[in-house]
């Protein structure tokens, strides 16, 4: 018998040999001439003598080894082939794979590492509402365009236009995990390019008047709710980031001496930087002893130990408390208004803005800029867009 200190201790030779485990059993390890060791049952069936591949040396072991001869021989007793009989059992298991076990998987496996888990529960949720319902029991091969088309006309006819876009994206991702995982051979999305009625590009409410601008930034300073929510409502017109990324905001990525927050933007995953004006810093200051112990500088109000971030409405329901209506201002609106105002009144560069909004900007060259380009210019784009603010709260 075979020992894994002699299999360990076999060298290769000039011609390809091989170390048998013990007599008459056909299991046997063949050490090729580059020096793998490959793990063989030679049998016969049918009066023809075959061989069987086992696996490679050290992964499959001399106990797995035995264990997978063994099983291959009793079905050459009942005169199975053990090569077809796997290839059966593969088949049938590729056949249990339905649409909804493929999506799940490539949620976990492919999407969860990479994305945020409330775009995964978000993209799940979709899945589970408006496809599984329909298509998820079929096997991708079964799916058609036809299917497909049926389930998001349904999408639109609720009124949900931009939805079913979304889906049709999150449809073909499963569909191309699918086939790079041998589970189906082609994408039905793509002959459904066109089909779905084109969705208007919605613009995010934003107020330009100077005079009601001041109004509003002097009604956050007003606000009687918690701290947490009114230090976020105060901090966002002078960072004017994507609402998910300031309530997401972890203590670990601030810098207060540095004046800097550094975090992974939600759309690109690519790390950014936002300068904070002394006015941002003295707002963090004073909620750092309130929420500093905790990992996010917004904890939700059901977070006592603060390790969940402030919900998505929490910002909404402050605004709608203090009489500002959804038409005229919403989390996302600050970015609009920043946008046009250091261009338009305080005289900064569109490339300059664009590239602290977090947005797709590029040099002359056709590279993208990363985080730290312009850091300085930024930096006092950011400090003259605080003081801009604050003077129009004094001229109210």
């Amino acid at each position: 018998m075979l020992s894994d200190a002699a299999i360990r201790k076999a060298k290769s030779g000039a011609k390809a040999r091989r170390l048998h485990d013990g007599i008459g059993t056909g299991l046997y390890i063949e050490i090729a001439v580059s020096g793998s060791k490959l793990w063989r049952l030679k049998y016969r069936l049918a009066g023809k003598e075959k061989l069987l591949a086992l696996g490679a040396y050290p992964e499959v072991g001399i106990g797995e080894a035995r264990s997978r001869a063994s099983k291959a021989r009793a079905l050459i007793a009942r005169g199975i082939e053990p090569l077809k009989h796997r290839a059966e059992l593969k088949a049938a298991e590729v056949a249990k794979e339905t649409f909804a076990t493929v999506a799940t998987e490539y949620l976990t496996v492919k999407l969860a590492p990479i994305r945020s888990s409330s775009h995964v529960d978000r993209l799940e949720s979709r899945l589970r509402r408006d496809i599984f319902p329909y298509v998820g029991e079929l096997k991708p091969n079964d799916i058609t365009a036809v299917d497909l088309l049926a389930i998001l006309r349904r999408v639109e006819g609720r009124g949900a236009g931009e939805t079913a876009h979304r889906e049709l994206q999150s449809i073909s991702q499963v569909f191309r995990y699918a086939i790079a995982t041998g589970r189906a051979t082609t994408d039905p999305t793509r002959d459904l390019r066109g089909a779905l009625a084109p969705v208007k590009k919605k613009h995010f409410p934003a107020p330009l008047d100077p005079h009601r601008i001041g109004q509003i930034l002097l009604a956050f300073d007003g606000y009687r709710g918690t701290p947490v929510v009114k230090a976020a409502l105060k901090l966002v017109p002078l960072v004017f980031v994507r609402p998910g990324e300031l309530r997401k905001a972890e203590w670990a990525g601030i810098d207060l001496e540095a004046g800097e927050w550094r975090y992974l933007v939600t759309k690109t995953e690519t790390p950014h930087i936002v300068p904070l004006a002394p006015r941002a810093v003295s707002i963090l200051e004073e909620l750092r002893p309130l929420t500093g112990a905790g990992r996010y500088v917004f904890p939700s109000a059901r977070s006592p130990k603060g390790d969940r971030p402030m919900s998505d409405n929490a910002i909404l329901v402050a605004l709608r408390a203090m009489g500002i209506e959804q038409d005229e201002l919403v989390g996302h609106s600050w970015r609009a208004i920043a946008r046009t105002l250091l261009e338009e009144t305080l005289g900064f560069p569109a490339h300059i803005i664009e590239q602290q909004l977090a947005h797709a900007v590029r040099d002359p060259m056709g590279r993208a800029y990363n985080r730290t380009t312009h850091l300085s210019e930024r930096k006092a784009m950011m400090v003259a867009w605080a003081e801009y603010l604050e003077g129009l709260k004094k001229s109210n």
